[in-house]
């Protein structure tokens, strides 16, 4: 989770298991529509699917269709995206839309499900696991309605696996989105043929960058690049007036604030770090408040900027969301 950054250093602040391990969350966001727009409209056409609902979930978390082992290798809970759900009164059919930040199997996995005994299953093929493929499984839609917001070179390097770690983009979490994934190709911060400097700013603006999302009024997408190439963040208004942008694995949790903070599984540690300081810029600039996909504490952070001329993270308490709340 730290990188190159020595256990030294990062165990000061973030205990570990006697294996190595630290806690984190798979946080998703539900957020319900406080506008009377639809949700799927004709000037921005999206699947027919899900049409009218008022929910949408930002991030699934890993779902219930690994192994134990493979649980048992992360220590994961028995807790997914829907019985988290399930406490907030909602059900899985009254969601319209999910936008996923990236498709790896911790944030994407929780868009499927193990069919149920006596169901007819979705898809059918080889169950993944981190010790390899397993027999054939069946695989349900956990959101039988929903239009599925990913980027296209986020899709496309899933169906490839372009990916540090050679089990990270599960065939059975993949294949069986495919009829209703809607990809967005936001423009990136830099060209991709383009080498930045450290502290470099992007040439332009935020605004040119963004992608609206089709059917979700007020919803925008951008790319945060560095985890994957394709990883995006999801930024919106809440009927507070305050920016939300829930945040991926650019920034994972509070201790990932300084620059160097790059993941493992990053495909480029060093875009990772150009990332955070543009993104950390722009959440202090314009007052972003940020939910970060895996803390473990208070996902909900403000940026300011400190002496040193880098940033802090400021909590803000999650009972202050109104129309979105926290789950998983």
């Amino acid at each position: 989770m730290f990188g190159l950054i020595p256990r030294t250093v990062w165990s000061r602040s973030v205990p570990a298991d006697d294996r190595g391990r630290i806690d984190v969350h798979h946080n998703c966001l539900l957020l319900e529509r406080v506008s009377d727009e639809p949700l799927v409209d004709d000037e921005h056409p999206a699947p027919s699917v899900g049409g009218g609902s008022r929910f949408a979930i930002i991030e699934t978390g890993t779902g219930d269709k690994l192994d134990e082992k493979s649980r048992e290798l992360f220590a994961m809970s028995g807790e997914t995206v829907l019985t988290a759900l399930a406490t907030t009164g909602r059900k899985p059919d009254e969601i319209g839309a999910v936008v996923v930040s990236h498709l790896h199997f911790d944030h994407a996995g929780g868009l499927t499900r193990l069919a149920h005994a006596g169901e007819a299953a979705d898809w059918i093929g080889a169950a993944s696991g981190m010790a390899g493929s397993r027999p054939d499984h069946g695989v349900k839609l956990t959101f039988p309605f929903a239009v599925i917001f990913t980027q296209k070179r986020e899709w496309d390097d899933a169906l490839a696996n372009r990916s540090v770690m050679t089990r990270t983009y599960f065939r059975d979490h993949v294949e069986p989105i495919a009829g209703r994934i809607f990809t967005v190709d936001s423009a990136p911060p830099f060209a991709w043929d383009y080498t930045p400097g450290r502290s470099e700013l992007p040439f332009s603006s935020l605004p040119y960058r963004e992608s609206p999302l089709p059917g979700l009024p007020g919803v925008f997408v951008f790319l945060t690049p560095g985890h994957t190439w394709g990883q995006q963040a999801v930024r919106f208004t809440d009927d507070r007036g305050r920016t939300v942008v829930f945040t991926p694995d650019v920034l994972p949790t509070v201790n990932h604030v300084g620059q160097a903070y790059s993941l493992a599984y990053d495909v480029e540690p060093y875009t990772s770090a150009v990332t955070r300081n543009w993104f950390l810029h722009e959440a202090a600039t314009n007052d972003w408040l940020l939910v970060l996909d895996h803390e473990p504490g208070n996902p909900c952070q403000r940026v300011r900027v400190n002496s040193k001329g880098w940033y802090d993270l400021v909590p803000e308490p999650p009972s202050s969301f109104a129309s979105s709340s926290p789950i998983g």
